[in-house]
């Protein structure tokens, strides 16, 4: 026998080690099943974590900074009021700013908005934000439902570009007991601190899964809104959308050069709930390793039973010519296997679970109401099925049940094989 372990070497070890796991059916299932749940919600957390990230990232990029923002300094300043007094380089054509832009290497779109906060005078609801956009441009470039990936439009049409008409959403016409044909009385601030009032024909109702949104804005064209608030050729913002995301601080970079130090441009990698997402991801690390951590204790408790039953068997290990490096390393590559084929498991289940849920959205607003109102989350929360992911958290099941089972692994090295033979 010791003769043909040496001509197997490391790979009779493994051989050895594999032909182990299968001697006690019940203590290794137990073992697979309590890596396996612990992998299992590292994938299901991870999953929906992510899905979340990408929930607040759509909002922010689509509904607030596009890839990139511009304001006037004293827009920003003041903006917690939504301010139309402070247009883009002071007034100046927003067309001939978007072409300036255009020519940024990377940029994919310019838009033109602006949200203006409004009283509403006959409506159960007070207050509202008028919307301007760039309408059909806009809806071409993203889709504001957020669940389906279209432009929300439930029933009529969108406003007409230049005419007294709106859209609104469907929290707001429930709330409000409104519908399509109806008027909506209103009243607003211009440029010039005057009031104006309003009243848009509702031409469409529009759900975007986004509570805000739904609840709150009033959609008209940009160009009604222009001349509503007397701002002329000028906008309150400028949204920036490029090829690609990830381009988004060079393109920061090259707008603040073209447009100065009077203009306050607005990477959406900055927008504080990104950043705080951003942060908390090692936390929900941390957390997952912990799980793991927890679920390797039976492995190491199964590896101590193993050593301690098979006493007699060690010693003969020894006796047959098996050094203790040897004998380590076999009852290490066991809790290896123990651990792989029950991370597996996780991965399987939990990937089946979360590629399904990609594709079936959790409705977060229908469940807990406004609870996350303020932050920019979609009603709809997708899992986020990534190979990556799944190949993550079978590393982490493997590595951390791995590494915590070497120590009781070691315990077989200090066994006498003489001392283990007289048991």
């Amino acid at each position: 026998m010791a003769n043909n372990y040496k001509q197997g070497g490391t790979a009779t070890l493994v051989k050895i080690a594999y032909r182990n796991i299968w001697r006690n059916m019940r203590r290794t299932l137990f073992c697979f099943a309590a890596v396996g749940i612990a992998v299992f919600f590292i994938v299901i957390y991870s999953s929906l974590i992510g899905g979340m990230i990408k929930s607040i990232n759509d909002v922010v990029q689509i509904f607030e900074l596009g890839h990139v923002k511009v304001v006037s300094a004293r827009y920003e300043a003041e903006n917690e009021y939504m301010p139309v007094q402070y247009p883009v380089a002071d007034g100046t054509s927003w067309k001939e700013l978007a072409a300036s832009i255009r020519k940024i290497p990377g940029v994919a779109a310019v838009f033109p908005r602006i949200a203006s906060l409004a009283t509403l005078q006959e409506s159960t609801i007070k207050h509202a934000i008028l919307w301007g956009l760039d309408i059909g441009n806009e809806m071409t470039a993203n889709n504001f439902n957020l669940t389906d990936r279209n432009d929300g439009l439930l029933e009529g049409r969108y406003p007409a570009p230049g005419s007294d008409e709106c859209a609104i959403g469907r929290v707001f016409a429930h709330k409000a007991g409104l519908g399509i044909g109806d008027r909506i009385p209103l009243k607003t601030i211009s440029a010039q601190f005057s009031d104006k009032y309003w009243s848009p024909k509702i031409t469409g109702i529009f759900n975007y899964d986004y509570i805000k949104a739904d609840e709150q804005y009033i959609i008209v064209d940009i160009e009604r809104l222009q001349r509503l608030l007397v701002l002329g050729e000028g906008t309150q913002s400028l949204v920036i959308y490029a090829d690609d995301e990830n381009e988004s601080g060079a393109i920061t970079a090259a707008v603040q050069n073209l447009l100065g130090q009077d203009n306050v441009v607005t990477e959406w990698q900055d927008n504080y709930w990104v950043a705080v997402m951003k942060m908390v991801w090692p936390l929900y690390t941390t957390l997952f390793m912990i799980f793991l951590i927890v679920a390797s204790f039976l492995i190491i408790n199964t590896v101590v039973m193993i050593i301690h039953e098979r006493i007699k068997e060690i010693g003969m290990m020894g006796c047959l010519g098996m050094t203790r490096r040897e004998i380590v390393t076999v009852f290490f590559f066991e809790s290896i296997f123990l651990a792989a084929f029950g991370a597996f498991a996780g991965v399987i289940v939990g990937g089946t679970i979360a590629g399904v849920g990609s594709h079936f959205p959790i409705r977060m607003g229908d469940m807990y109401g406004n609870t996350f109102s303020e932050m920019p989350l979609s009603n709809a929360i997708f899992f986020q099925f990534k190979f990556w992911t799944l190949l993550r958290a079978w590393l982490m099941g493997v590595g951390v049940a791995s590494v915590f089972t070497l120590i009781p692994s070691l315990k077989s090295a200090f066994v006498e094989p003489v001392e283990a033979l007289r048991r």
